[in-house]
């Protein structure tokens, strides 16, 4: 079962350059996103996750948090420290945290 990260610690480790994956389907990521993450839409997971660090926590987010507990539950079979972020990139915009709109991943 995927370990989550509250909204606070996902934050703090986005703001240290912390490895964001977003695995919401591509539109959804161009309308607005996680400055920096990475996008890797769910059903491209499986065969991703070698592009994926495993000597150091990812945080992986969507919508609401469903879609990132399912792809954490597989990078942490695969030997990544894989955390889905409660809540997802609604509740971070809710907050009145940075989103950046666009179809390219951002730099952090």
């Amino acid at each position: 079962m995927a370990r989550e990260a509250a909204q606070e610690t996902f934050a703090a480790a986005w703001s240290d350059g912390g490895v964001v994956v977003d695995v919401r389907e591509p539109d959804e990521y161009a309308a607005g996103h996680v400055p920096g993450a990475r996008p890797m839409p769910l059903r491209t997971v499986a065969v991703r996750c070698g592009e994926l660090p495993v000597d150091r926590p990812v945080y992986v987010i969507c919508a609401s948090g469903n879609r990132s507990r399912t792809a954490a539950d597989l990078m942490t079979s695969r030997g990544i420290d894989a955390y889905s972020v409660t809540g997802g990139t609604g509740t971070w915009a809710r907050s009145g945290r940075p989103i950046t709109a666009g179809s390219h991943e951002s730099a952090a």
